[in-house]
């Protein structure tokens, strides 16, 4: 102790005893152990700092498989058939009021396009940061031929980052559910006015914009549309509601954006020939 009382530590070898108990260094053996010990750190270290650049090697390699399954989604347009974009047939297994099975029946398609003359201004303008690079659309009709739904897949020129910017918009500033910005009707006696409900989903793992919108097959004006999502509310009354069109738009799209999907990322299946 020194002689301020504070102990003093000695940084000398660490000493043991013998077998007659006297004491003594613990030297050779004793390094041998501390040197085993190291190494076993270093091994264990090695072993960690190779698992954690294997994830990242991992990571990566997803990250690589995402960005290549959205590049291809970007080519779907024209290296599928209309028929697997567009099924001449589709079935909505509860797709419709309460739970009811839906059938439709595709009876219009549109030669592929730009989007000049495609969609409302407002609705253009809204679209217009992820760019045009080709649309398809088609229409249907249900069993019983009572309603007729427009379903619209717009390839866009986006990177995902974009995608996701724009998804977020329609989502914060509803977007998707604004009057002004529902997407046209194609086809003969489906006309604008007809609109009765409609849907639109901007993909974020893919540069697509699946929209739909429907109405009654009679020609009949629709003065008050309302979004799918709330017309298919339950205990909703307005007319689109009552009828069904929430459910008919957002059925359609639903089957069609699944029948997209089923060509890109690790589920995807060689087109039909």
């Amino acid at each position: 102790m020194d002689p301020g009382g504070r102990p003093v530590v000695s940084f000398g070898e660490p000493e043991g005893y013998d077998g007659d108990g006297r004491a003594r260094v613990l030297g050779g053996r004793g390094r041998g152990r501390v040197a085993a010990v190291a190494a076993c750190l270093v091994l264990g270290l090695g072993l960690v700092g190779g698992a954690v650049t294997g994830s990242w090697l991992v990571g990566d390699s997803e990250a690589a498989g995402s960005r290549d399954d959205f590049v291809a989604a970007r080519s779907l347009w024209h290296s599928l058939p209309v028929d697997q974009l567009f099924p001449p047939g589709v079935k909505g297994h509860g797709a419709g009021p309460g739970g009811a099975d839906r059938t439709w029946t595709r009876i219009a398609v549109a030669p592929d396009s730009g989007c000049a003359d495609a969609f409302d201004p407002l609705l253009r303008k809204a679209l217009a940061p992820v760019g045009c690079q080709r649309l398809l659309r088609a229409t249907y009709t249900d069993a019983t031929q009572t309603y007729v739904t427009t379903v619209g897949l717009l390839f866009t020129k986006a990177d995902a980052t974009a995608m996701a910017s724009l998804a977020e918009r329609f989502t914060e500033e509803g977007l998707d559910s604004r009057t002004d910005l529902m997407p046209r009707p194609y086809g003969p006696g489906f006309e604008s006015d007809q609109r009765a409900s409609w849907t639109v989903s901007v993909l974020t793992d893919a540069p697509v914009v699946v929209y739909s919108v429907s109405g009654w097959a009679d020609g009949r004006h629709v003065d008050e549309p309302q979004p799918a999502e709330d017309a298919m509310e339950s205990g909703a009354t307005t007319a689109p509601a009552q009828a069904g069109l929430g459910h008919e738009a957002k059925g359609l799209a639903d089957r069609v954006e699944r029948a997209l999907r089923k060509h890109v990322g690790p589920y995807a299946t060689e087109p039909a020939s």
